[in-house]
């Protein structure tokens, strides 16, 4: 791993590329220049066959220029670092400061490249990446650039290590509701990547994300607590808080009898109140009775009238309604 601090003063862990990978990318890229400019070269031939020698000389001299040296120099610039050889083995230029190569940098690597690539057939390249610690060739040098892998070999990722045992509860009482969620979500991707980044850059990672939570809790982190182990438990306790709250027992409505689990096989029959039977009319007394007109069913009977609805005149005598007959 390679450390580049950016204009803004953040360090920037890149894989710089090693000799074999960035051999192959250069055999790659000379492959395609050569096809083009043995192509051009034979089209020009047939072309300008009824020129002389000097203007044949001058236009092979043009082409071999163009091909060779623009090319890969057009390429480069517009692709950001990124040639046809150097993308099929996943390489990219990039300069000291991490940034986009532009197009001053692709021409200085271009024009030192015919001398130490095409003129000694890459012996000066090879000797001058296996003398570099971080593999550069004199046109990274004089340039300013450097070439890193694009491609890096992936961890498992989405597995988030769980806290140590001893932690199980420890933070049950603090107040989480104060942690915003992208807080929340720095400290998942820190602990999915933690893995793959360098002790010293993870552990400052940690000793700041930790700090941040701390803050919004209102409790310290504990000393004898890492900052990694702090943020796993912490994460684990608001995991479960929201499992808790997302897929806990339904609660039961006010006064409502509990109800005992039924016996398997047998259904479960709702149990619906029945209201009490209505009074009884009272009963008649014997003896003959007057023959009382029908009346109809939707009307009810002296009898079934309350008391006080019934009218008693004033001799003492219940008022019936009934005319006995002349």
């Amino acid at each position: 791993m390679s450390e580049l601090v950016t204009g803004e003063a953040v360090a920037l862990e890149l894989r710089p590329a090693r000799l074999p990978s960035r051999a192959l990318a250069v055999l790659l890229d000379l492959a395609v220049a050569v096809a083009v400019y043995v192509a051009v070269t034979i089209a020009l031939v047939a072309s300008t066959s009824s020129l002389d020698g000097a203007a044949q000389t001058a236009l092979t001299l043009a082409t071999f220029v163009l091909v060779l040296v623009g090319g890969p120099i057009a390429v480069e610039t517009l692709s950001h670092g990124r040639s046809l050889g150097k993308m099929a083995c996943g390489l990219r230029v990039v300069r000291d400061d991490g940034g986009p190569i532009r197009f001053r940098h692709s021409l200085v690597r271009g024009l030192i490249g015919v001398i130490e690539i095409l003129m000694t057939f890459g012996v000066i390249a090879c000797i001058a990446s296996l003398v570099s610690a971080r593999g550069r060739r004199l046109g990274d040098v004089f340039a300013g650039t450097l070439v890193v892998r694009e491609r890096v070999p992936s961890a498992s990722g989405g597995f988030m290590p769980p806290p140590p045992p001893w932690l199980a509860g420890r933070f049950s009482g603090l107040d989480l509701s104060a942690v915003p969620d992208d807080l929340w979500l720095a400290v998942r991707q820190y602990l999915t990547r933690a893995g793959q980044l360098d002790s010293r850059v993870g552990w400052a990672m940690a000793e700041r994300l930790a700090a941040d939570v701390a803050a919004r809790t209102g409790a310290p982190v504990p000393r004898e607590v890492p900052p990694p182990a702090y943020l796993a438990a912490v994460l684990q306790e608001r995991q479960a808080r929201e499992s808790r709250r997302a897929f806990g027992g339904a609660s039961t409505g006010e006064g409502a009898a509990p109800v005992g689990p039924a016996a398997p096989g047998v259904p479960v029959v709702p149990v619906v109140p029945v209201a009490p039977p209505s009074m009884a009319p009272p009963p008649v007394p014997p003896g003959p009775q007057p023959d009382s007109p029908a009346v109809p069913p939707s009307v009810p009977s002296a009898h079934d009238r309350p008391e006080s609805s019934r009218h008693v005149p004033p001799g003492g005598r219940s008022g019936t309604g009934f005319v006995p007959p002349a």
